[in-house]
């Protein structure tokens, strides 16, 4: 558990202390996954309604953050870096089809996200306790949207940095809008849901050619 400390001495208000980094395991997957198949064709966004913010920043590890439309701007600003870095990642297999042909340019979405990560400074300490070493990240904002927001972007890079980035895909199967991490060198959708869909969206476009060929 992180302990966090004021950055800087002079600041009036107790600093909001961050989570782990990432708040959650695959924060960065689940941040861009808040853009998914609504079920019925369509495309959801869970964060479309600004009232539906907190609730969300709540389940990553970080109370406090407004619902105002203010908050959501600034949430949805890193989330768009964060999806258009992965489009860029995923290449040369294609992007999400939900904003594949709205993509913020590549160093706009670099400085975007880097600059939303420099918001809190953060410094690594080692803790070390009877089970194992682990490191553990101090810093603090007063500002809980910046917390976030600066949380995200930081989550954002460590996965573009790590290794599960080169197994990073856009799900292709019919109205999935999803990102997914490979678990195996043959998986090409993000859920056996998606592969079922696929497998019948197959057959049935291979009776439609048959059919059209008995004609």
């Amino acid at each position: 558990m992180i302990k966090s400390e004021s950055i800087a001495e002079s600041t009036v208000e107790p600093p909001v202390e961050p989570p782990a980094e990432p708040p959650v395991p695959g924060l960065a997957l689940a941040f861009a996954s808040t853009i998914r198949h609504d079920g019925h064709g369509g495309v959801a966004d869970d964060l479309a309604d600004p009232a539906a913010l907190p609730g969300w920043a709540a389940g990553v590890g970080f109370d406090g953050v407004p619902g105002s439309a203010e908050a959501q701007a600034a949430v949805l600003s890193i989330r768009a870096g964060t999806r258009a870095l992965f489009a860029y990642a995923v290449r040369p297999w294609p992007a999400s089809r939900a904003d594949a042909h709205r993509l913020l340019p590549l160093a706009e979405a670099v400085d975007r996200i880097n600059t939303a990560a420099a918001q809190v400074p953060v410094t690594v300490r080692l803790d070390w306790d009877d089970e194992r070493p682990a490191s553990v990240l101090e810093g603090g904002a007063a500002d809980p949207v910046v917390a976030l927001t600066a949380a995200l972007a930081r989550a954002t890079i460590a996965f573009l940095a790590g290794p599960d980035r080169e197994n990073l895909r856009a799900c292709q199967a019919p109205r999935c809008v999803r990102y997914f991490v490979k678990g195996h060198g043959r998986q090409e959708f993000c859920k056996p849901s998606c592969s079922n869909r696929a497998r019948v969206a197959r057959h049935y476009a291979r009776h439609q050619a048959e059919g059209q060929v008995d004609e």
